[in-house]
Protein backbone atom coordinates (compact mmCIF):
# COMPACT_ATOMS: atom_id res chain seq x y z
CA UNK A 1 0.00 0.00 0.00
CA UNK A 2 1.19 3.78 -0.77
CA UNK A 3 1.42 5.14 2.79
CA UNK A 4 2.78 8.08 1.03
CA UNK A 5 -1.19 9.12 -0.25
CA UNK A 6 -3.47 11.29 2.07
CA UNK A 7 -5.79 9.05 4.07
CA UNK A 8 -9.53 8.91 3.16
CA UNK A 9 -11.62 11.47 4.75
CA UNK A 10 -15.11 10.14 5.88
CA UNK A 11 -17.87 12.19 7.31
CA UNK A 12 -20.33 10.42 9.53
CA UNK A 13 -23.74 10.99 9.05
CA UNK A 14 -25.96 8.94 11.72
CA UNK A 15 -28.54 10.52 14.06
CA UNK A 16 -27.75 8.15 16.93
CA UNK A 17 -24.90 9.22 19.23
CA UNK A 18 -23.83 5.35 19.79
CA UNK A 19 -23.68 5.16 15.88
CA UNK A 20 -21.74 7.88 15.35
CA UNK A 21 -18.99 6.95 17.91
CA UNK A 22 -18.85 3.40 17.14
CA UNK A 23 -18.53 3.96 13.35
CA UNK A 24 -15.89 6.61 14.05
CA UNK A 25 -13.84 4.18 16.74
CA UNK A 26 -14.02 1.29 13.72
CA UNK A 27 -13.08 4.04 11.14
CA UNK A 28 -10.64 5.64 12.95
CA UNK A 29 -9.04 2.00 13.62
CA UNK A 30 -8.39 1.50 9.85
CA UNK A 31 -5.30 2.54 8.09
CA UNK A 32 -5.37 5.34 5.37
CA UNK A 33 -8.98 6.44 7.28
CA UNK A 34 -9.12 9.70 8.84
CA UNK A 35 -13.04 10.74 10.50
CA UNK A 36 -13.25 14.20 9.63
CA UNK A 37 -16.79 14.94 11.27
CA UNK A 38 -19.88 13.83 12.11
CA UNK A 39 -23.57 14.73 11.82
CA UNK A 40 -26.97 13.69 13.50
CA UNK A 41 -29.13 14.62 10.23
CA UNK A 42 -29.00 15.35 6.72
CA UNK A 43 -28.71 19.39 6.99
CA UNK A 44 -26.01 19.00 9.49
CA UNK A 45 -24.55 16.54 7.30
CA UNK A 46 -24.74 18.85 3.67
CA UNK A 47 -23.07 22.12 5.79
CA UNK A 48 -20.49 19.40 7.24
CA UNK A 49 -19.67 18.08 3.23
CA UNK A 50 -19.62 21.86 2.24
CA UNK A 51 -17.04 22.55 4.84
CA UNK A 52 -15.09 19.78 5.66
CA UNK A 53 -14.58 18.16 2.13
CA UNK A 54 -14.66 14.16 2.56
CA UNK A 55 -13.59 12.04 0.03
CA UNK A 56 -16.82 9.39 1.84
CA UNK A 57 -19.91 10.01 3.48
CA UNK A 58 -21.26 7.17 5.65
CA UNK A 59 -25.25 7.69 5.59
CA UNK A 60 -27.97 6.57 8.01
CA UNK A 61 -31.40 6.50 6.08
CA UNK A 62 -33.49 7.33 9.05
CA UNK A 63 -32.92 10.65 10.30
CA UNK A 64 -34.71 13.82 11.66
CA UNK A 65 -35.19 16.90 9.91
CA UNK A 66 -33.73 15.94 6.64
CA UNK A 67 -34.07 12.32 5.72
CA UNK A 68 -31.31 9.96 3.85
CA UNK A 69 -33.31 10.00 0.43
CA UNK A 70 -33.28 14.06 0.38
CA UNK A 71 -29.71 14.36 1.93
CA UNK A 72 -28.82 12.07 -1.51
CA UNK A 73 -30.68 13.83 -3.98
CA UNK A 74 -29.42 17.59 -2.54
CA UNK A 75 -25.67 16.13 -2.25
CA UNK A 76 -25.85 14.72 -6.17
CA UNK A 77 -26.95 18.65 -7.16
CA UNK A 78 -24.41 20.42 -4.65
CA UNK A 79 -21.27 18.68 -4.05
CA UNK A 80 -20.99 15.25 -5.72
CA UNK A 81 -19.79 12.95 -3.17
CA UNK A 82 -19.04 8.96 -3.02
CA UNK A 83 -21.62 8.05 -0.53
CA UNK A 84 -21.98 4.50 1.80
CA UNK A 85 -25.48 3.76 3.22
CA UNK A 86 -25.23 1.98 6.63
CA UNK A 87 -28.71 -0.09 6.82
CA UNK A 88 -30.66 -2.25 8.83
CA UNK A 89 -31.96 -5.91 7.64
CA UNK A 90 -35.32 -4.37 8.06
CA UNK A 91 -35.26 -1.82 5.51
CA UNK A 92 -33.94 -3.75 2.70
CA UNK A 93 -35.96 -1.99 0.23
CA UNK A 94 -34.79 1.46 1.52
CA UNK A 95 -31.63 0.41 0.40
CA UNK A 96 -31.66 0.11 -3.05
CA UNK A 97 -34.27 2.78 -3.61
CA UNK A 98 -30.91 4.78 -2.03
CA UNK A 99 -28.53 3.41 -4.37
CA UNK A 100 -31.11 4.69 -7.08
CA UNK A 101 -30.76 7.81 -6.15
CA UNK A 102 -26.59 7.80 -6.26
CA UNK A 103 -25.43 5.74 -3.42
CA UNK A 104 -22.15 3.92 -3.83
CA UNK A 105 -22.75 1.60 -1.54
CA UNK A 106 -24.41 -0.02 1.64
CA UNK A 107 -23.39 -2.34 4.57
CA UNK A 108 -26.04 -4.13 6.41
CA UNK A 109 -26.28 -2.60 10.25
CA UNK A 110 -25.17 -5.63 12.64
CA UNK A 111 -28.58 -6.17 15.06
CA UNK A 112 -26.05 -7.70 17.76
CA UNK A 113 -22.81 -5.77 17.80
CA UNK A 114 -20.81 -9.06 19.02
CA UNK A 115 -17.15 -8.71 18.46
CA UNK A 116 -16.46 -11.06 15.64
CA UNK A 117 -20.03 -9.10 14.18
CA UNK A 118 -17.89 -5.51 14.58
CA UNK A 119 -14.74 -7.59 12.98
CA UNK A 120 -16.61 -8.29 9.99
CA UNK A 121 -17.99 -4.44 9.78
CA UNK A 122 -14.68 -3.04 10.05
CA UNK A 123 -13.31 -5.05 7.48
CA UNK A 124 -16.34 -4.05 4.93
CA UNK A 125 -15.28 -0.34 6.16
CA UNK A 126 -12.44 -0.98 5.07
CA UNK A 127 -12.83 -2.06 1.75
CA UNK A 128 -15.74 0.08 0.59
CA UNK A 129 -14.22 2.92 2.39
CA UNK A 130 -11.06 2.93 0.07
CA UNK A 131 -12.67 1.46 -2.66
CA UNK A 132 -14.68 4.48 -2.83
CA UNK A 133 -11.73 6.55 -3.15
CA UNK A 134 -11.82 4.92 -6.43
CA UNK A 135 -15.22 6.03 -7.92
CA UNK A 136 -15.51 7.39 -11.44
CA UNK A 137 -17.57 9.67 -13.19
CA UNK A 138 -21.23 8.36 -13.89
CA UNK A 139 -21.69 7.80 -17.96
CA UNK A 140 -24.71 7.68 -19.95
CA UNK A 141 -27.20 5.14 -19.71
CA UNK A 142 -27.50 3.74 -23.39
CA UNK A 143 -30.33 3.38 -25.58
CA UNK A 144 -32.05 -0.04 -25.54
CA UNK A 145 -32.02 -2.04 -28.65
CA UNK A 146 -34.22 -3.02 -30.99
CA UNK A 147 -36.12 -5.98 -30.28
CA UNK A 148 -34.30 -9.39 -31.92
CA UNK A 149 -35.28 -12.63 -31.78
CA UNK A 150 -32.81 -14.89 -29.70
CA UNK A 151 -31.37 -18.40 -28.96
CA UNK A 152 -33.95 -19.44 -26.40
CA UNK A 153 -30.80 -21.64 -24.96
CA UNK A 154 -28.49 -19.01 -24.50
CA UNK A 155 -27.21 -18.61 -21.15
CA UNK A 156 -24.57 -15.71 -19.85
CA UNK A 157 -23.42 -15.55 -15.97
CA UNK A 158 -22.86 -11.96 -14.66
CA UNK A 159 -20.53 -11.78 -12.12
CA UNK A 160 -20.26 -8.30 -9.57
CA UNK A 161 -18.99 -6.94 -6.22
CA UNK A 162 -18.67 -3.32 -5.28
CA UNK A 163 -20.26 -1.16 -7.25
CA UNK A 164 -22.30 -4.00 -9.23
CA UNK A 165 -25.94 -3.61 -7.82
CA UNK A 166 -26.26 -0.77 -10.48
CA UNK A 167 -23.84 -2.13 -13.03
CA UNK A 168 -26.41 -5.07 -13.29
CA UNK A 169 -29.09 -2.61 -13.66
CA UNK A 170 -27.99 -1.03 -16.58
CA UNK A 171 -26.66 -4.36 -17.84
CA UNK A 172 -30.34 -5.52 -17.56
CA UNK A 173 -31.75 -2.38 -19.05
CA UNK A 174 -29.66 -2.84 -22.29
CA UNK A 175 -30.48 -5.76 -23.00
CA UNK A 176 -33.52 -6.88 -25.39
CA UNK A 177 -36.57 -7.25 -24.13
CA UNK A 178 -37.62 -10.39 -26.39
CA UNK A 179 -37.69 -13.17 -23.80
CA UNK A 180 -35.05 -15.45 -25.14
CA UNK A 181 -32.12 -14.70 -22.91
CA UNK A 182 -31.33 -16.43 -19.71
CA UNK A 183 -28.92 -14.53 -17.12
CA UNK A 184 -27.08 -15.91 -13.80
CA UNK A 185 -26.60 -13.06 -11.55
CA UNK A 186 -23.82 -13.59 -8.69
CA UNK A 187 -23.62 -10.27 -6.89
CA UNK A 188 -21.91 -10.21 -3.21
CA UNK A 189 -24.20 -9.08 -1.41
CA UNK A 190 -25.51 -10.17 2.77
CA UNK A 191 -28.68 -13.17 2.40
CA UNK A 192 -30.86 -10.49 3.83
CA UNK A 193 -30.51 -7.78 0.61
CA UNK A 194 -30.54 -10.67 -2.21
CA UNK A 195 -34.28 -11.30 -2.60
CA UNK A 196 -34.95 -7.44 -2.32
CA UNK A 197 -32.45 -6.65 -5.18
CA UNK A 198 -34.58 -9.30 -6.89
CA UNK A 199 -37.69 -7.90 -6.49
CA UNK A 200 -36.75 -4.29 -7.41
CA UNK A 201 -35.03 -5.29 -10.66
CA UNK A 202 -38.09 -7.37 -11.29
CA UNK A 203 -40.11 -4.13 -11.46
CA UNK A 204 -38.03 -2.70 -13.71
CA UNK A 205 -37.94 -4.44 -17.39
CA UNK A 206 -39.13 -7.20 -19.37
CA UNK A 207 -37.39 -10.02 -17.71
CA UNK A 208 -38.65 -11.92 -14.89
CA UNK A 209 -36.22 -11.39 -12.05
CA UNK A 210 -36.06 -13.65 -9.02
CA UNK A 211 -34.05 -14.68 -6.32
CA UNK A 212 -32.58 -18.57 -7.40
CA UNK A 213 -34.10 -21.00 -4.94
CA UNK A 214 -32.68 -24.96 -5.52
CA UNK A 215 -34.75 -26.77 -8.26
CA UNK A 216 -35.76 -23.59 -10.19
CA UNK A 217 -35.93 -24.24 -14.29
CA UNK A 218 -33.29 -22.61 -16.62
CA UNK A 219 -36.07 -20.59 -18.44
CA UNK A 220 -35.30 -18.39 -21.33
CA UNK A 221 -36.55 -14.36 -20.17
CA UNK A 222 -35.78 -15.23 -16.45
CA UNK A 223 -33.11 -13.69 -14.89
CA UNK A 224 -31.77 -15.34 -11.73
CA UNK A 225 -29.72 -13.91 -8.70
CA UNK A 226 -27.63 -15.58 -6.66
CA UNK A 227 -29.00 -15.77 -2.77
CA UNK A 228 -26.97 -14.07 -0.58
CA UNK A 229 -24.56 -16.85 1.60
CA UNK A 230 -25.25 -19.42 -0.71
CA UNK A 231 -23.74 -20.37 -4.31
CA UNK A 232 -25.65 -20.71 -7.78
CA UNK A 233 -24.37 -23.60 -10.07
CA UNK A 234 -26.13 -25.37 -12.66
CA UNK A 235 -26.38 -29.32 -13.37
CA UNK A 236 -28.27 -31.10 -15.59
CA UNK A 237 -31.49 -33.64 -15.45
CA UNK A 238 -33.35 -35.27 -17.46
CA UNK A 239 -32.78 -33.61 -20.33
CA UNK A 240 -33.18 -30.12 -18.31
CA UNK A 241 -31.46 -27.54 -16.82
CA UNK A 242 -32.33 -26.63 -13.23
CA UNK A 243 -30.33 -24.17 -10.79
CA UNK A 244 -29.00 -26.03 -7.42
CA UNK A 245 -28.25 -23.43 -4.21
CA UNK A 246 -25.66 -25.05 -1.95
CA UNK A 247 -24.71 -23.73 0.86
CA UNK A 248 -20.63 -23.30 0.49
CA UNK A 249 -17.85 -25.10 1.59
CA UNK A 250 -14.56 -24.59 3.82
CA UNK A 251 -12.69 -23.67 0.21
CA UNK A 252 -15.03 -20.76 -0.68
CA UNK A 253 -13.90 -17.55 -0.31
CA UNK A 254 -17.12 -15.74 -1.18
CA UNK A 255 -20.92 -16.92 -1.13
CA UNK A 256 -22.31 -16.03 -3.49
CA UNK A 257 -19.00 -16.88 -5.43
CA UNK A 258 -18.43 -16.03 -9.11
CA UNK A 259 -15.99 -18.79 -9.35
CA UNK A 260 -18.51 -21.52 -8.62
CA UNK A 261 -20.65 -20.16 -10.80
CA UNK A 262 -18.17 -19.82 -14.08
CA UNK A 263 -17.07 -23.22 -13.45
CA UNK A 264 -20.86 -24.63 -13.40
CA UNK A 265 -21.35 -22.99 -16.53
CA UNK A 266 -17.97 -24.20 -17.82
CA UNK A 267 -18.94 -28.07 -16.84
CA UNK A 268 -22.57 -27.91 -17.90
CA UNK A 269 -22.22 -25.35 -20.82
CA UNK A 270 -18.39 -25.66 -22.22
CA UNK A 271 -17.93 -24.14 -25.10
CA UNK A 272 -21.49 -22.47 -25.33
CA UNK A 273 -20.46 -21.16 -21.48
CA UNK A 274 -20.52 -17.33 -21.61
CA UNK A 275 -19.42 -15.46 -18.35
CA UNK A 276 -19.14 -11.46 -18.02
CA UNK A 277 -17.02 -9.78 -14.95
CA UNK A 278 -18.48 -6.77 -13.89
CA UNK A 279 -16.88 -4.32 -11.12
CA UNK A 280 -15.71 -5.67 -8.06
CA UNK A 281 -12.99 -5.50 -5.26
CA UNK A 282 -10.67 -8.93 -5.29
CA UNK A 283 -10.48 -11.30 -7.86
CA UNK A 284 -13.73 -13.75 -7.61
CA UNK A 285 -14.27 -14.57 -11.09
CA UNK A 286 -10.67 -15.08 -12.27
CA UNK A 287 -10.23 -19.04 -12.02
CA UNK A 288 -13.86 -19.02 -12.93
CA UNK A 289 -12.58 -17.27 -15.98
CA UNK A 290 -10.33 -19.87 -17.15
CA UNK A 291 -12.31 -22.65 -16.12
CA UNK A 292 -15.16 -21.28 -18.97
CA UNK A 293 -11.61 -20.73 -21.15
CA UNK A 294 -10.15 -24.20 -20.90
CA UNK A 295 -14.27 -25.54 -22.04
CA UNK A 296 -13.89 -23.51 -25.21
CA UNK A 297 -16.44 -20.65 -23.66
CA UNK A 298 -16.13 -16.76 -23.54
CA UNK A 299 -15.44 -14.36 -21.26
CA UNK A 300 -15.58 -10.46 -21.07
CA UNK A 301 -14.83 -8.20 -18.45
CA UNK A 302 -15.93 -4.52 -18.52
CA UNK A 303 -13.50 -1.83 -18.85
CA UNK A 304 -11.61 0.16 -16.53
CA UNK A 305 -13.36 3.20 -18.38
CA UNK A 306 -16.74 2.33 -16.82
CA UNK A 307 -15.86 -0.26 -13.83
CA UNK A 308 -16.54 1.77 -10.73
CA UNK A 309 -13.81 -0.78 -8.94
CA UNK A 310 -11.37 -2.46 -11.55
CA UNK A 311 -10.30 -5.07 -9.34
CA UNK A 312 -12.47 -8.02 -10.63
CA UNK A 313 -12.13 -7.36 -14.04
CA UNK A 314 -8.73 -6.16 -13.78
CA UNK A 315 -7.75 -9.68 -12.03
CA UNK A 316 -9.99 -11.92 -14.66
CA UNK A 317 -8.37 -9.97 -17.51
CA UNK A 318 -4.62 -11.07 -16.24
CA UNK A 319 -5.47 -14.68 -16.19
CA UNK A 320 -5.50 -13.75 -20.50
CA UNK A 321 -8.73 -15.90 -20.10
CA UNK A 322 -11.20 -12.70 -21.27
CA UNK A 323 -11.93 -12.66 -25.01
CA UNK A 324 -13.41 -8.92 -24.66
CA UNK A 325 -13.01 -5.59 -22.76
CA UNK A 326 -16.20 -3.60 -23.68
CA UNK A 327 -17.64 -0.21 -22.05
CA UNK A 328 -20.68 -1.34 -19.39
CA UNK A 329 -22.80 0.20 -22.00
CA UNK A 330 -21.88 -2.21 -25.01
CA UNK A 331 -22.06 -5.42 -23.06
CA UNK A 332 -25.96 -5.65 -22.97
CA UNK A 333 -26.15 -4.46 -27.03
CA UNK A 334 -22.91 -7.06 -27.66
CA UNK A 335 -24.96 -9.97 -26.08
CA UNK A 336 -27.61 -9.46 -28.01
CA UNK A 337 -26.13 -9.55 -31.39
CA UNK A 338 -24.36 -12.62 -29.81
CA UNK A 339 -27.52 -14.33 -29.24
CA UNK A 340 -28.64 -12.76 -32.63
CA UNK A 341 -25.74 -14.67 -34.74
CA UNK A 342 -26.06 -17.91 -32.90
CA UNK A 343 -29.66 -18.69 -34.05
Amino acid sequence: MNTSREPVKVLVVDDSAHNRRLLTELLESLPDVKVVGTAADGNEGLRQVMALHPDVVTLDLEMPRLGGYSFLRLLKSTAPTPVIVISSYAHKTDVFKALELGAFDFIAKPAKPTTEVLEKLRRELQEKVLAARLVRPETKPVRRPKMLQLDPSFVVGVGASTGGPPAVQRLLEALSPEPSMSLLVCQHMPKQFTRAFAERLDRLGPFSVREAQEGDLLAPGHVFIAPGGRQLVVYRQNGQYLLGTPPPTMQDKHAPSVDRLFMSLAEVFGSKAIGVVLTGMGSDGALGAKAIQKAGGEVWAESEETAVIYGMPQEAVATGAVTRVLPLGEIGPSLVEMARKRK
